[in-house]
């Protein structure tokens, strides 16, 4: 059912009369080298451990407290333009390497750099690792499709870019813009390509019950109202697992070019099916955040629920757009309820343009898994964390400062510091234990 309401949407698109301009494939093509320097420091506190590398064969007392790491990656891209004429065609294409700087095999999962033979005695970590992959495109008459390997941006399926190097994932994707304030998208992505592994082919997998998804499809609509007000819709299916959809509604409130507030809501519904080899999921997330900015001030408040006896599990690395999904944490244990308050403030208001700062502080609780004890399965075996989990709460404070150069020779070299501290209780610790993190990235794009 939903290939055949994929497909009638895809040749609704197609069918449209808008005609995209072009520039030529040459004349409108980018190429772009970005290095990115990666320090990343997780310190396990009150005796918990890094399970990663040679330390699940090593004794309790002998294993290490913490994982640290620091890489360098080159990334080449290059997004082409189209041939001119009623039917564009172009390519896009990537190549990518990463470079151990200093690492270990008992400091190592940070997911920097790859493992062999992790959590064995022999494991030992990449001195480098690449990889290359490219996108067919064609443009005609207002719609764009890519098939290929690229990164995927939706509220349902997101690849990641919060390592040395970014995910990627394979399979077609459209997009429509004929219709002025709509975007329409379509995807169907069979493969994927995690921050460390060298493989384009790897099968897509869900995040907390990580088990295989053979096939993701979305189809989706963003519809901008008015200069204020946008409303997104979109419908997913991750096969034999769950169908998913999500609505949010962005409303803003403007005051003066200064000021104003903004509303931002979240909501996803999720349901197993087909062999739901993530389990029986029945589960209703949402988030609400209200900001108010001022010049250089923005102070964010926001509220966070799950519903539901599974967590909010999703395919990729970063596809929740849940307003508490954070650094360290998603907040998003089973029944869940949690609370944040951000302040972020731009320097340029003080003289000092491209220069950010942000902090935010989100604290969890109710989380419960009562109802999964007696018997009940997620992934397909017996759970581990969450068989524990009943009354478990936790909190996390993350600071972060960033600053990009502004023009001459290093003009958008940026640097970035991200600190975070995440304490939980008693009945937290199953699923993480008590973590100070630092995460310190250099990064320095060249367009050509």
């Amino acid at each position: 059912m939903f290939h055949r309401h994929a497909t009638l949407l895809c040749t609704a698109l197609l069918a449209t009369d808008a005609v995209a301009d072009s520039q030529g494939l040459i004349e409108g093509s980018q190429l772009e080298l970005r290095n990115r320097n990666f320090y990343f420091n997780r310190d396990f506190r009150n005796g918990a451990s890094n399970g990663q590398g040679d330390n699940a064969a090593r004794p309790a007392d002998a294993r290490k407290g913490y994982r640290e790491e620091w890489a360098h990656g080159v990334m080449l891209g290059l997004t082409s333009g189209f041939t001119q004429g009623p039917l564009g065609l172009g390519l896009d294409a990537h190549a990518q390497i990463g470079l151990k700087l200093d690492s270990g095999p008992g400091r190592t999962g940070t997911l920097l750099l790859p493992v062999s033979h992790n959590r064995q005695r022999n494991a030992e970590v990449a001195d480098d690792y690449s990889h290359a992959g490219a996108a067919l495109k064609v443009r005609a008459l207002g719609s764009e499709l890519k098939w290929g390997e690229m990164r995927t941006s939706t509220p349902v399926f997101t690849t990641a870019d919060s390592r040395l190097l970014p995910e990627m994932a394979t399979g077609f994707y459209l997009r429509n813009d004929a219709v002025p304030d709509l975007q329409l998208e379509a995807g169907h992505f069979t493969a994927y390509r995690d921050f460390t592994s060298s493989n384009a082919d790897d099968s897509l997998r869900t995040r907390y019950s990580d088990v295989e998804v053979r096939s993701l499809d979305f189809v989706g609509a963003t519809y901008q109202v008015n200069e204020t007000l946008s409303v997104k819709l979109f419908h997913a299916r991750a096969e034999d697992n769950w169908l998913q959809n999500y609505l949010n509604i962005n409303q803003d409130v403007p005051f003066s070019s200064a000021s104003g507030l903004n509303f931002d809501l979240h909501l996803y519904r999720t349901d197993d099916t087909g062999r739901a080899l993530s389990g029986q999921v029945d589960n209703t997330s949402w988030s609400l955040a209200g900001a108010w900015r001022q010049g250089a001030h923005r102070v964010t408040l926001a509220y966070q629920q799950i519903d539901g006896d599974t967590p909010f599990d999703y395919v990729g690395g970063l596809s929740i757009d849940l307003a508490n999904s954070v650094q360290i944490s998603d907040f998003n244990a089973p029944g869940m309820k949690s609370r944040q308050a951000r302040y972020d403030l731009n320097f340029a208001g003080y003289g000092i343009p491209g220069l950010n700062f942000m902090t935010r502080y989100v604290t969890g609780s109710e989380a419960s898994d009562q109802h999964w004890r007696p018997g009940r399965r997620y992934a397909g075996g017996a759970l581990s964390s969450y068989g524990l989990y009943d009354g478990a709460k936790w909190h996390e404070l993350d600071l972060e400062l960033r600053y990009v150069v502004q023009q001459g020779p290093a003009r958008d070299l940026s640097i970035r510091t991200r600190v975070a501290t995440y304490r939980g209780n008693h009945e937290a610790q199953v699923d993480l234990p008590d973590i100070n993190e630092v995460r310190l990235i250099v990064e320095y794009p060249l367009k050509f």
